[in-house]
């Protein structure tokens, strides 16, 4: 039959046509809808801001078997670290990012106190710190299975830690240097598992690159991409080429223990990615704080500036555009904290 190019559908087939094809374009690219989840919950990815991707508010090192809220009083801590969360706002940060794990001290009630105060964006994680020999793991940690351990996280996730109804808004896990042992590969396995189930970031303790690309094996095995692995301590890495090739691959180089004495070391890890084309899979951040339990005061505490008074200025000065700039410190935490499933 000869049609003359109208619409021959009867009105109500074609409006119900019409909705569910508007339905599969509002699904079509949820990178779009992509968010961060902070400790009062989840906001766009455009309002994170300026951000520092691996801080410390208050680390207690004392081991799994002692830890424990009543180590430190909120009042406290909040008393001295205050003050700094305020100083970088004033500079213009937006967002810190918490990373100290359970049982060395994560508070999500401390950091959602600090956040309503000082006006910043934080976040809190989920996983199993597994670094310095084992040291700061529950006993359950060692007889679960990966999967078990992925359900514990998930259920973070989706219930809130502990009762709070705080939410993480990444996974944080720690590897010893050197290559990965079977229950550092069950951590690793455990990210993949609930990323894959959350859509959270993994966050990996790691330093050298031979753990960092073993963590990259499994989660390729796992279905989960390079994309959703921040390799953290990766300054621990001499050898620039490696940073280029995870890079590469899709995974985060984080170079976050940036200092007044190391500035030029960082500048120079920071060009090599510049010059490979590789800017925007680079993170940057002081790993500072580190409020102690047990020392008058919580000891020797140092501040979240250096990047803002002096390392940015210096990349300036090397011919850092604000668009370079704004990658680092905007665009890249943006991409790398957002919640979506990023499969291999």
């Amino acid at each position: 039959m000869k049609t003359t190019g109208r619409n021959i559908l009867p009105e109500h087939i074609r409006n119900v046509t019409i909705l569910f094809i508007l339905l599969l374009a509002g699904c079509a690219k949820p990178e779009e809808q992509s968010f961060i989840g902070t400790v009062n919950g989840p906001i766009e990815t455009e309002n994170m801001g300026i951000t520092l991707t691996h801080e410390h508010i208050l680390v207690d090192f004392i081991g799994a078997d002692s830890t424990g809220y009543h180590r430190w009083n909120r009042t406290d801590v909040v008393k001295v670290v205050l003050p700094y969360l305020r100083e970088i706002k004033e500079l213009g940060c937006q967002t810190l990012v918490d990373c100290t794990p359970a049982y060395i001290g994560r508070d999500p009630l401390l950091l959602k106190i600090l956040s309503d105060s000082s006006g910043l964006n934080i976040l809190t994680n989920t996983g199993l710190y597994g670094a310095r020999n084992n040291k700061f793991l529950p006993p359950y940690a060692f007889s679960d299975s990966a999967d078990k351990l992925a359900k514990r996280w998930i259920a973070e996730y989706q219930n809130g830690i502990e009762g709070t109804g705080i939410k993480p808004g990444l996974i944080k896990i720690g590897v010893d240097d050197g290559r990965l042992s079977g229950f550092h590969r069950k951590l690793i396995t455990a990210a993949a598992r609930t990323h894959l189930a959350t859509g959270l970031a993994i966050a990996s303790h790691t330093g050298p690159a031979v753990p960092a690309f073993e963590q990259l094996e499994i989660l390729e095995r796992e279905g989960v991409s390079a994309n959703a692995f921040i390799w953290v301590h990766a300054q621990a890495e001499k050898d620039l080429a490696k940073h280029v090739q995870a890079a590469q691959k899709g995974a985060w180089i984080s170079l976050d223990g940036i200092g007044e004495d190391n500035l030029d070391e960082y500048l120079a890890m920071i060009e090599n990615l510049k010059d490979h084309g590789l800017l925007n899979r680079a993170l940057i951040s002081h790993d500072a704080g580190w409020y102690s339990p047990g020392e008058e005061n919580g000891g020797s505490f140092r501040g979240y500036t250096t990047i803002f008074e002096e390392f940015i200025p210096l990349l300036k000065e090397m011919g850092f555009s604000e668009e370079n700039i704004s990658q680092l410190l905007e665009v890249n935490p943006g991409e790398a904290f957002a919640i979506r499933v990023r499969e291999k």
